[in-house]
């Protein structure tokens, strides 16, 4: 979301794991208020750690991390703010939707009618309200992650971090929930940065794509994706669609490559 004030911003990151992997080197990312970013490159390239750090679920081995909230600097994530959307939806398989959407309320401590309000709003929102009483095993894998996302939502994040989602699901499913997650963005006005590797899908969802280098990774490149809300089908099969997309994958191309940055 262009001139919005920046929510979190990573400067110089270095991730060195106990192996001696370097998964990150000088990666830079700020990240506005709002905004939905695309995080794209090669498998390996530490998409998923950035995430990882950004969540606060560890720590970078050089470089800083800071959050603004209220226009005011932070150190360190803004603790239960942040919503996070796992590959596998992880979904506890004794419990029911609505059980599943609630555990992150009760944690918080949340009052029981206060939280079955929510509950309930959320699980209508992302299109499951005829299965609060299902259990995981009754579901689809679409329908799983529909409950993750709902799940993320509960505590009202500031930011709404996914890594991958969608990777395992078959593309009629896939392109159904991407149609009903720029949707629910626009809606609940989130901040999002959604990990993938599909140029599709980043052109499809994003305002801003970062493009990632082979590990380490840092970034290569920033493409805006002009295109307006709300993108449908009619976009997917527009030429500027077919477009964007060919001039991000020419970038990946070259930061696969390792040619000079963009």
């Amino acid at each position: 979301m262009i001139g919005s004030l920046p929510l979190v911003g990573l400067r110089d990151i270095a991730m060195t794991f106990a192996n001696g992997t370097r998964a990150l080197t000088g990666f830079d990312l700020e990240v506005r208020g709002g905004e939905f970013v695309a995080l794209l490159g090669p498998s390996g390239c530490g998409k998923s750690t950035a995430l990882r750090l950004i969540a606060g679920l560890a720590s970078p081995t050089g470089g800083t991390i800071a959050w603004t909230t209220i226009g005011e600097p932070q150190a360190g994530p803004p603790g239960p703010n942040i919503g996070f959307v796992f590959q596998e939806p992880t979904l506890m398989p004794w419990a029911t939707v609505a059980g599943n959407v609630a555990l992150p309320l009760r944690l918080t401590g949340m009052g029981r009618y206060e939280a079955a309000l929510r509950v309930a709003g959320l699980i209508e929102r992302v299109g499951l309200g005829a299965f609060a009483d299902a259990f995981p095993r009754e579901l689809s894998g679409g329908m799983k992650m529909r409950v993750s996302i709902a799940r993320a939502l509960a505590t009202d994040p500031d930011i709404l971090l996914m890594d991958e989602p969608f990777a395992a699901l078959d593309e009629i499913t896939r392109f159904k929930l991407n149609n009903d997650l720029a949707e629910l963005w626009r809606a609940l006005g989130k901040t999002v940065v959604f990990v993938t590797h599909s140029v599709f899908e980043s052109v499809y969802l994003a305002e801003r794509i970062v493009v990632m280098t082979p590990r380490p990774g840092r970034v290569f490149a920033e493409l805006a994706v002009e295109a307006p809300y709300p993108r449908g089908e009619r976009f997917r099969t527009s030429s500027d669609y077919v477009g964007t997309c060919r001039k991000v994958a020419d970038v990946l191309a070259a930061a696969t490559a390792g040619g000079a940055q963009a």
